[in-house]
């Protein structure tokens, strides 16, 4: 299965894209520089390029910004939420005072638009981290407390199951999640990863899992049952996520970052932090916006 690389520059620790099937746009995040992209496909021979339509930086870290349903950004920043454009405080986190520096990670809305979003610390020590629900009243929750690097959120097609990854387990588990409430429940092992950490994920509307691994240059997708179905190799060890993109939702599109490698490791590796696409033969679900009428 071959990608290409796509023409906006490489980040440091791209990550989060999702696609916006209302502007027919994809958002992803720049984490450690602060910064939140939005680009359009464009047409090439083999699969789309992306071009970059323009760029927000704020004044901390961003681990993700989805599309809210009013229209705008709502961005997992700092150590809160926050409306963008503007750059407005929406809700903050109760975190610990323990002198620990912490920061968000991978976010995405659940599909009655309530905000899934995960922190950990800026050091990756173990157990700083949380996942946590935001609702459109701006009240935040803890579902799952502690974690280390909170990552890889997506839903079933039918909503009833949350893949989720805490990369420093090296594995994929799965909930049952109650569609009304947003709680969790029966955790079990979805999939292990032995050599590499699972890091963004994102599912497709056959049910199956695809997931970034980190340190391993792939992109794995796994059947519902957590069988193998596919690999997607990508010139970048570190994949940090991946969505499906377009009108017609069969582009998967993929984040990678420049963050951790040395420059012995670069030199062999001049697209990372870039975004690849490819057409895997499947077709992804529509992200739901964040669900901000009670605001």
């Amino acid at each position: 299965m071959h990608v290409l690389p796509c023409a906006p520059p490489p980040g440091k620790l791209s990550e989060g894209p999702v696609w916006d099937a209302r502007a027919q746009v994809l958002t992803w995040v720049d984490i450690l520089p602060g910064l939140i992209h939005t680009a359009e496909l464009v047409p090439r021979p083999e699969v789309p390029d992306l071009r970059l339509l323009h760029t927000v930086s704020l004044d901390r870290a961003v681990g993700a910004a989805v599309p809210r349903e009013s229209g705008g950004l709502l961005a997992a920043a700092g150590t809160g939420f926050r409306f963008v454009p503007g750059d407005q405080e929406f809700a903050g986190l109760d975190l610990p005072d323990d002198g620990v520096a912490r920061r968000m990670n991978d976010a995405k809305c659940d599909p009655c638009g309530r905000l899934l979003a995960g922190t950990m610390a800026f050091d990756a020590r173990p157990d700083a981290g949380a996942l946590v629900s935001l609702d459109s009243a701006g009240r935040v929750r803890t579902l799952l407390d502690p974690v280390t690097i909170s990552n890889g959120l997506g839903w079933s097609p039918d909503g009833r199951l949350l893949y989720y990854a805490d990369s420093a387990t090296h594995r994929v588990d799965v909930f049952d999640y109650d569609l009304e409430t947003g709680d969790l429940g029966g955790r079990r092992t979805f999939a292990e990863v032995a050599d590499g950490a699972p890091d963004g994920l994102t599912v497709d509307a056959a049910g199956r899992v695809w997931v970034a691994i980190w340190g391993a240059g792939e992109v794995r997708a796994y059947h519902p049952d957590g069988s193998a179905h596919a690999v997607v190799p990508v010139p970048a060890a570190h994949v940090s996520s991946c969505t499906f993109a377009g009108p017609d939702l069969d582009v998967l599109v993929i984040t990678t970052a420049t963050e951790g490698r040395s420059a012995a490791d670069l030199a062999g590796e001049p697209d990372a932090g870039r975004l690849f696409t490819c057409k895997p033969g499947a077709t992804g679900l529509p992200a739901t916006p964040f669900d901000d009428r009670s605001t």
